[in-house]
C-alpha cells in the first residue's frame, strides 16, 4: 500500500475502535508475563506505526467512542440493542492502547456523547477549511460519506484505499449517495432498519434510476413487487434512519485543530509499556534505536513490511517469541514465519515448447505442486479450466485449456495436454503436493486421470500443527510467510457479480493461479520441517491424515445408494404431521401463529400466557431457541410442540425433500464431502449432505437411515466401535475398576451403577443404569454436578454425591482429569493417544466462563480426539485390505464410530468376518477395542 502524493499537509485519523476489534480477533491471544490480554494492543501498535510510514502527517490522531448512550440513542432506543457487551478481555486492553497510542505521540480524542465517526466527520471538514486533506484509517462503511476530493479512506485490513471513484467502484453509488444508500439497506450491525429486502445491489439500483433517497420515496408508488410494498411500508421510518446513518461534521471541539500536531514519540514510556507488555523483540528495537524497525514490523493483517511490501517480519517473530513464554500462554502453537520470495516469476504456458519444458522441469523435480482451477466447487462436477506448476519457490506456471472470453488468446488444446502431462500425473514416484488434495484428485478423476504421488497438503500440515487455526491459503501464508496472496474474489468478484474461471483473463489467472502453487511449495517449506522434527506429529500428519484423505476420495466417489421413491413417501407423511402438529399448537395458543417466527412466538409464550422468559437474545427480545424451549417444555405443552414440529420440519428440509435432489445423475447415488480439517478434534465432518446428523433416536430419523439402500445383491454393513470413548478413558486414566470391568467384557454402565449405588451387579435396576451411564458420559465431557442434576432432574446435593462416590470408587479417573487440566494449563494444549495436539485457546483466558470451557474441553478432547484417530486407522486399514484383496465390497459412509460398507453377497461373510477384526486391531490399548457388525437391506438394518 502506497500513500498518494503528499502536496499539501495531511491530517492522519483513526477510527481506533476498529482498530482494536480487529486486532483482538486477527491476533492470537498474547499475554504478558503478569498474565494479562495484550493481543490487541500488540496489533493496534503494529498497524498505527504501519500507518504513520504509509501516510506521513502533519497532525494526527486517534478517536475513541465514548462510553455510555450518545444522540442518536436518544433519537432511536433500540439503536445498537443487538450489540453484544465488549469482550471482557478486550475491555482490559483498551486503556493500555490509548496509552501507548498517546506514547507514540498520536493524540487521543473522545467526545461524551458522540460516536467516534461524528469526530471524524467534524475534524475532516475543518482540515478541509483549513486546505489540509485528511486520510482516514478505518474498516467502516459508513464513513464513506465522508469521501471527497480532500479525503480518502484507507482500510488497513484489506490494504483499500478509498477515494471518490473507489466508493463509486465498492459501492455502486457516489460519497454524496452514500447515506441514501445506508438509510435504504440500513444497517444490522447498529440496529438501525431499512427496507427489508433491500440490499446493496437494490439500494443502488434505485439511487442510479432516482437521483437519490428523495427521489426514490417520490417514485415510491411506481416499484413494483414484494420490495416496493415493504419501501412503501418503510416511507414513515427513512426520515429517522437517514438521521442516524449520518455522521455529524459540526460537533463542538474543545480543543484546537494545531494540539494535533506531529509529536515524535516518548521513547522512555515506550519502554516502559513494552516491558510491561513483555514485547521484547520491539523493546529491543526501541533501544538499538532502530525507530524503522520498531514501527515497521510487519503488518498483523496484511504482512506488509515498513516499506509495504512483504517484509522479513523479523521484529513480529522476535515479538511472538517474547510476549510470554510467553506467547503462547493462551495454548497458541509459534506459527514459523519463513520469508516469502517474491520473485514472482511467473510464466504462462500457451505454446507446445513451453509445456514439454515445464514437463522436463516437472520429471526432474523432488517435489512438485500442481493445482487446478475448476468450473465449479462441487468436486464431483468441476471441470479442469487450468493447471498450475512450481518446482523452485519463486517461480510458477499457468496452463490454461478452457478460458472463453472475447478476445481470449488461442490455448493448447486440451486432450493433447492433458496426454502429454499423464504419464508425470500417474506416476507414483514423481512426488506431488498441493493444498486440499483431495479435491483436486477429484477433478482429475472427473476426466479419467488417476493421479498418483501426491504426498503432502499444505492444508492437512496446518490442521496436524494448528487444528484451531484457519486452514485456507490466504490465512496460511499470512501466518506463516508474512504474504498478502491474491484472493480468489479479487479475480472472480463475489455475490451475484462473479463470474466463472473460464471467464477470468489469462493474464489474471495466471498471477493467481502461478501464485498459489508457488505459495504452496513455500507453505510446505515452512510447516513440514516442523512436523517432520515431533516424531508424533509426523504420525499423526503422515500415517493418519494422508492415508486418511485417500480413503476419503474413494469413499466421496462411491457414493451412497437412496431410495428416493421411500423418502419421497415419508416427506408426505412428515408434512402432514407438521400440519397435525401446527393444528395442535393453534389449538394450545388459542389463536393461529407463525411457528417459524421467534417473535410470534415469544408474543404468544411470554405476553400472552405470561410466562417467565429465560433469557434474552441479544437484542433484548425473549429467547425461543431450542435449549430455551426444552426448559420451558418440562412445565408447558406449547414449547414441546414446537420442538417437536422444528424437529419434524429439519428432517423433511434437510433430508426427505432435499436427498433425492442430490442424486449424481452420472452415478445415480448421493455423494457427501467429508471435511478432513474442520472439527479441533480430529472428528470428519459430512456436508451436502451432512449424513452425520441424521437422527438415530427418532422414529422417524431411522425411518431416513431406511432410505439409504444396497443395490440388487448386495447388502448394507455397518461396523462400529463399542462405547469407545469409556474405553479410551478407562486407557488414559488407568483406573483399575474401569480396566477390569472392559476386561472382563461387563456391560460398564452396569458396573458403574454398582459401584456409585453399593448394590450387587446382578440387582442394579434399569433407572440405576440409566442413572450410571449418564454419569459416565457426563463426566467426559466435563460435566459438573449442576449439569449432572439438571440432565437427571435431581437435587444438587444428590449430584454431587453421586460425583463424589464415583470418583470414590474410580480414583484413576479423578486423577486424569486434574492431571490433564494441568498439563493443559502448562502446555496450552492436549494430545491424543497418537500424540495429536489438541490447542486450548482460552485455558489462560482472563474471562472465567471461556476459562471452564477449556478446562471441560481439555478433559474430553483426548477422548475424542483418539476415537477420530482410531476411526481413521481402521478407514485406512479395511480400504488397505480391500483393495490387496481386490474385492467388489465399497466403503460408502463413516459416521461417527462407524463404517458403512456395500457388500456384495458373495462377499459377506468373509467381509463381515474381517471388518471387524481390522477395527480392533488398529491399536493396542490397555482394553480391548470391539467392533460390532450388522448386515441389513439398509443402514437401518444393518445398524
Amino acid at each position: 500500500m502506497s500513500a498518494p502524493a503528499k502536496s499539501r499537509p495531511r491530517l492522519l485519523l483513526v477510527d481506533i475502535s476498529s482498530f482494536f476489534y480487529r486486532a483482538f480477533h486477527a491476533m492470537p491471544d498474547f499475554r504478558s508475563p503478569t498474565g494479562e490480554p495484550t493481543g490487541a494492543i500488540f496489533g493496534v501498535a503494529n498497524m498505527l506505526n504501519k500507518l504513520r510510514i504509509d501516510y506521513p502527517a502533519d497532525y494526527s490522531a486517534c478517536v475513541f467512542d465514548p462510553r455510555g448512550k450518545t444522540f442518536r440513542d436518544d433519537i432511536y432506543a433500540e439503536y445498537k440493542a443487538n450489540r453484544a457487551s465488549m469482550p471482557e478481555d478486550l475491555a482490559l486492553q483498551v486503556g493500555p492502547i490509548r496509552e501507548v497510542a498517546e506514547a507514540l505521540g498520536w493524540t487521543c480524542v473522545v467526545v461524551e456523547g458522540m460516536e467516534a465517526d461524528d469526530i471524524i466527520g467534524t475534524l475532516s471538514r475543518h482540515a478541509t477549511a483549513r486546505g489540509v486533506e485528511t486520510v482516514i484509517g478505518t474498516g467502516d462503511k459508513d464513513l464513506a460519506q465522508l469521501v471527497d476530493e480532500s479525503v480518502v479512506l484507507v482500510n488497513t485490513m484489506s490494504n483499500e484505499t478509498l477515494n471518490i471513484e473507489g466508493v463509486k467502484t465498492k459501492f455502486g453509488v457516489p460519497p454524496n449517495r452514500i447515506i441514501d444508500y445506508l438509510t435504504l439497506m440500513g444497517d444490522s450491525v447498529d440496529n438501525v432498519p431499512g427496507v427489508e429486502k433491500v440490499g446493496p445491489k437494490t439500494a443502488a439500483k434505485w439511487i442510479a434510476e432516482y437521483g437519490s433517497l428523495d427521489g426514490v420515496i417520490e417514485n415510491a408508488a411506481n416499484i413494483k413487487g414484494v420490495v416496493g410494498e415493504n419501501l412503501r411500508k418503510a416511507l414513515d421510518w427513512l426520515p429517522t434512519g437517514r438521521v442516524l446513518v449520518t455522521v455529524k461534521c459540526d460537533v463542538p471541539l474543545s480543543f484546537d485543530f494545531d494540539t494535533m500536531g506531529h509529536k515524535t514519540a516518548d521513547s522512555a514510556k515506550l519502554d516502559r509499556l513494552y516491558e510491561q507488555f513483555g514485547f521484547k523483540g520491539m523493546r529491543a528495537a526501541l533501544h538499538k534505536g532502530e525507530s524503522r524497525s520498531a514501527i515497521g514490523a510487519p503488518h498483523p493483517f496484511t504482512g506488509e513490511g515498513a516499506e509495504g511490501g512483504r517484509g522479513e517480519g523479523t521484529v513480529f517473530r522476535q515479538a511472538d517469541k517474547d510476549a510470554g513464554a510467553a506467547r503462547w500462554s493462551s495454548g497458541e502453537p509459534a506459527a514459523q514465519q519463513t520469508t516469502f520470495i517474491d520473485s514472482r516469476n511467473y510464466e504462462c504456458i500457451l505454446t507446445e515448447a513451453q509445456l514439454d519444458a515445464w514437463i522436463e522441469k516437472l520429471n526432474a523435480a523432488d517435489l512438485a505442486c500442481v493445482d487446478t482451477e475448476t468450473t465449479s466447487l462441487d468436486q464431483m462436477q468441476a471441470q479442469i479450466v487450468g493447471l498450475s506448476f512450481a518446482c523452485v519457490a519463486g517461480e510458477g506456471a499457468y496452463l490454461p485449456l478452457r478460458h472463453i472470453y472475447p478476445g481470449a488468446p488461442d490455448q493448447l488444446d486440451f486432450d493433447n495436454a492433458i496426454a502429454k502431462l499423464r504419464p508425470w500425473l500417474e506416476d507414483k514416484a514423481k512426488k506431488k503436493l498441493g493444498q486440499n488434495i483431495k479435491y483436486d484428485l477429484h477433478v482429475f478423476a472427473n476426466h479419467g486421470i488417476d493421479v498418483q504421488g501426491y504426498v503432502h497438503d499444505t492444508l492437512l500440515q496446518s490442521y496436524v500443527l494448528e487444528s484451531h487455526q484457519r486452514h485456507d491459503m490466504d490465512s496460511l501464508a499470512m501466518r506463516h510467510l508474512n504474504a498478502k496472496t491474491i484472493s480468489f474474489a479479487d479475480v472472480a468478484g463475489k455475490g451475484a457479480s462473479q463470474i466463472g474461471f473460464e471467464q477470468v483473463s489469462i493474464e489474471t489467472a495466471t498471477a493467481y493461479s502461478a501464485e498459489d502453487s508457488d505459495v504452496t511449495l513455500q507453505l510446505h517449506g515452512a510447516m513440514y520441517p516442523q512436523i517432520a522434527a515431533e516424531e508424533k506429529l509426523n504420525f499423526v500428519y503422515s500415517k493418519i491424515e494422508i492415508p486418511t484423505s485417500h480413503v476419503l476420495l474413494a469413499i466421496e466417489r462411491n457414493g451412497v445408494l437412496i431410495d428416493s421413491a421411500l423418502l419421497d413417501k415419508q416427506s408426505g407423511e412428515l408434512g402432514v404431521k407438521m400440519l397435525a402438529l401446527e393444528a395442535k399448537a393453534f389449538e394450545e395458543a388459542g389463536q393461529p401463529f407463525n411457528l417459524s417466527s421467534p417473535k410470534q412466538l415469544g408474543e404468544i409464550l411470554f405476553d400472552k400466557k405470561g410466562i417467565k422468559p429465560l433469557k434474552k437474545t441479544p437484542g433484548g427480545a425473549p429467547s425461543t431457541d431450542e435449549e430455551t424451549l426444552a426448559k420451558l417444555a418440562e412445565d408447558h405443552p406449547l414449547p414441546k410442540i414446537i420442538l417437536d414440529y422444528r424437529s419434524v420440519a429439519k428432517l423433511k428440509s434437510t433430508y426427505t425433500d432435499k436427498l433425492p435432489r442430490m442424486v449424481n445423475p452420472k452415478t445415480g447415488r448421493v455423494h457427501t464431502n467429508y471435511g478432513q480439517a474442520i472439527a479441533v478434534t480430529g472428528r470428519l465432518s459430512s456436508n451436502d449432505p451432512n449424513l452425520q446428523n441424521i437422527p438415530v433416536r427418532t422414529a422417524e430419523g431411522r425411518r431416513i437411515r431406511e432410505a439409504f439402500i444396497a443395490p440388487a445383491g448386495s447388502r448394507i454393513l455397518s461396523a462400529d466401535y463399542s462405547q469407545i470413548e469409556l474405553r479410551i478413558m478407562a486407557h488414559l486414566s488407568g483406573d483399575p475398576g474401569l480396566l477390569d470391568a472392559f476386561a472382563k467384557g461387563e456391560d460398564v454402565h452396569r458396573a458403574t451403577a454398582a459401584e456409585v449405588f453399593s448394590v450387587p451387579r446382578d440387582q442394579v435396576s434399569s433407572e440405576q443404569r440409566r442413572y450410571a451411564k449418564v454419569i459416565n458420559f457426563g463426566l467426559i465431557y466435563g460435566m459438573s454436578a449442576y449439569g449432572l442434576a439438571s440432565n437427571l432432574g435431581i437435587e444438587n446435593s444428590a449430584a454431587k454425591l453421586y460425583i463424589d462416590k464415583y470418583f470414590a470408587r474410580y480414583p484413576g479417573v479423578k486423577a486424569y482429569m486434574d492431571r490433564t487440566r494441568n498439563e493443559a494449563h502448562e502446555r496450552g494444549y492436549v494430545e491424543t493417544v497418537f500424540g495429536r495436539r489438541l490447542w486450548l485457546p482460552d485455558i489462560r483466558s482472563g474471562n472465567q466462563g471461556r476459562r471452564q470451557g477449556a478446562e471441560r474441553a481439555a478433559i474430553n478432547a483426548p477422548m475424542q480426539g483418539t476415537a477420530a484417530d482410531l476411526i481413521k486407522l481402521a478407514m485406512i486399514a479395511v480400504q488397505d485390505w480391500l483393495e490387496s484383496e481386490k474385492l467388489e465390497t465399497r466403503m460408502i459412509m463413516q459416521v461417527h464410530d462407524e463404517l458403512v460398507l456395500e457388500v456384495p453377497e458373495s462377499e459377506l461373510e468373509r467381509v463381515k468376518a474381517k471388518v471387524p477384526e481390522l477395527m480392533s486391531g488398529v491399536a493396542k490399548l490397555d482394553v480391548p477395542l470391539v467392533a460390532e457388525p450388522g448386515v441389513g437391506m439398509n443402514w437401518e438394518e444393518a445398524h
